[in-house]
């Protein structure tokens, strides 16, 4: 007889597997449904035009944890991850530049604007490591679930508390205040009041906006830029590179590893609804007709999709369908993958034979007053005909993804409107983004031999991000570690028993992490033990 299935879950994107390559190890039966024909969620390696592949939704590397890597064997399963030869590369209309981040160079570039901001620069990251520190310390963890139930859990969550209270305590007066205005204060106001140089900002402010709908200047944005230091690649902090292979190569490494571990993986398997008596999560009907009983379920699904969609709303709290309702989604990303004749070629560092900077992130945005025009044009107009563009050029590096002396490129946008009619705007969209690119890149256009777009319309039907929205949910104050989902279900579990939340929609949230998945099993195996 087959043994009776322990933990259902519902999509195979990075977390799903991680929490079932957990789950596994600890002896439980585990069966993974996806609704899509591919493993990995928005994790994925797609080919895009004939002959030409590259990450589809997802396109860089930095956040994965390293306890993850370990565990699921993925160096071990084939994952090899490059270095870029420094964090950015930011070129301007006035044919200057600014290399950035990762070498000893960095101060030097810097001075290039300003020798006062040279000078400041590693004050600045002694003091923004200094609180990232704190917060990465979390990252693997349980947050409290302050409001939940104190009967159960409230010990574990007062303990919780109390030592998080411990740990902040413990900061000098000076990183204390740090941690207030990463909470509370705007990206902008916070990078203004450190340094003087434009480009300088630019390539800091940035990650603030990364998956973020909003100015730099938007109160809470500091937090979104703080979110994307808590990375590491090869064991060097705040570092970011490329996946061999894609993206697709680190899910398919935790596939691989979770096959071998017992757990079924099973493709083109959408969920129509979660089955619930008395209270209680039993399975799921899949869309085929097929009921799956299992012990408990978890959702690599959005909170508002799994709420919204998967549970009958008979069986929530008002309250909680409330909570959920007035979560807000939406990171305003456009993704495209362009196929090239030639590699990129900068007017403000000429030549289309490789070079460091291909390697890099490139960024066309000069200033935090661009980005925060390009977001004010897009809540007027749905985009901006100046957005923001990241460039990556993975083929510099990996040969894999391009027929020989051809290359891919992911562009990766902000600002898009989310609730934008995109069948619309969709194709404007996508030559503002080629016009910006060409302005730096005179090649541009004339190298471009196809491509595949993604607004943020396309990020929700195909991948199930709500809203578009990268991260399951946007990362403000609001809606981060006890507040994620919502205040009161916080620590991977909502209303329904046996029903957990796996995915980004809960702490620590969005990035290729694998921590939901990982923090979400060690709950599961806790209950089921």
């Amino acid at each position: 007889m087959e043994r009776p299935l322990d933990v259902l879950i519902i999509g195979a994107g990075h977390n799903g597997l991680t929490c079932a390559c957990y789950l596994a190890t600890a002896g439980f039966s585990v069966r993974v449904v996806e609704r899509r024909h591919i493993v990995g969620g928005a994790a994925v390696t797609e080919e895009f035009a004939p002959g030409f592949r590259n990450s589809t939704a997802s396109y860089t590397v930095s956040l994965l944890n390293r306890q993850v890597i370990h565990d699921l064997r993925l160096v071990q399963h084939g994952l090899r991850i490059i270095e870029r030869p420094f964090s950015n590369f930011l070129p301007l209309a006035d044919g200057r530049y600014l290399k950035f981040g990762g070498t000893s160079d960095t101060q030097d570039e810097v001075a290039k604007f300003s020798q006062r901001d040279a000078e400041r620069l590693a004050s600045f990251y002694a003091r923004l490591d200094r609180v990232a520190d704190q917060l990465r310390r979390w990252v693997l963890q349980s947050p409290p679930n302050l409001g939940g139930p104190l009967v159960v859990e409230g010990w574990r969550d007062l303990v919780a508390a109390a030592k998080l209270l411990l740990q902040m305590g413990r900061l000098p007066m000076e990183g204390q205040r740090d941690l207030v205005d990463v909470f509370t204060k705007s990206a902008g106001d916070w990078l203004d009041a450190w340094f003087e140089s434009e480009p300088l900002k630019a390539v800091l402010g940035w990650d603030s906006i990364v998956g973020n709908y909003a100015s730099p200047y938007a109160p809470g944005s500091a937090y979104v830029l703080l979110h994307h230091c808590f990375g590491e690649v090869n064991g060097k902090r705040g570092t970011w590179g490329h996946a061999i292979g894609g993206m697709g190569s680190i899910t398919q490494a935790m596939a691989t590893e979770a096959r071998a571990l017992g757990v079924r993986v099973d493709v083109d398997s959408s969920v129509a609804r979660v089955l619930v008596e008395n209270g209680r999560a039993y399975g799921a009907e899949l869309a085929s007709g097929e009921h799956v009983r299992a012990r408990v379920v978890a959702a690599n699904v959005t909170p508002k999709l799994l709420y919204q969609q998967l549970v009958d709303a008979a069986t929530l709290p008002s309250e909680f369908i409330e909570a959920i309702a007035r979560t807000r989604y939406g990171s305003g990303t456009f993704r495209i993958n362009v196929a090239l004749s030639d590699l990129p070629d900068f007017s403000a560092l000429p030549g289309t034979a490789s070079q460091p900077h291909h390697a890099s992130g490139i960024l066309f945005a000069p200033s935090l007053a661009y980005m925060d025009r390009a977001w004010r044009d897009a809540v007027a107009h749905g985009y901006s005909p100046e957005p923001v563009v990241e460039m990556l050029v993975p083929s510099a590096v990996d040969d894999s993804l391009a027929p020989p002396g051809k290359h891919v490129a992911s562009l990766f946008c902000q600002h898009f409107a989310p609730t934008a009619d995109w069948t619309e705007l969709k194709e404007k969209a996508v030559q503002a983004i080629f016009d910006v690119v060409q302005r730096y890149c005179p090649n541009f256009r004339s190298s471009l031999l196809g491509y595949r777009a993604w607004s943020p319309a396309d990020l929700e039907s195909q991948f199930g991000l709500t809203g578009g929205d990268i991260f399951h949910g946007q990362l403000s104050l609001d809606q981060l570690f006890s507040l994620r989902p919502v205040l009161g279900y916080a620590r991977y579990r909502g209303p329904i028993a046996g029903l957990y939340h796996c995915g980004a929609g809960a702490h620590p949230g969005g990035g290729v992490t694998g921590a939901p998945g990982h923090n979400a099993a060690r709950e599961i195996i806790r209950d089921l033990a």
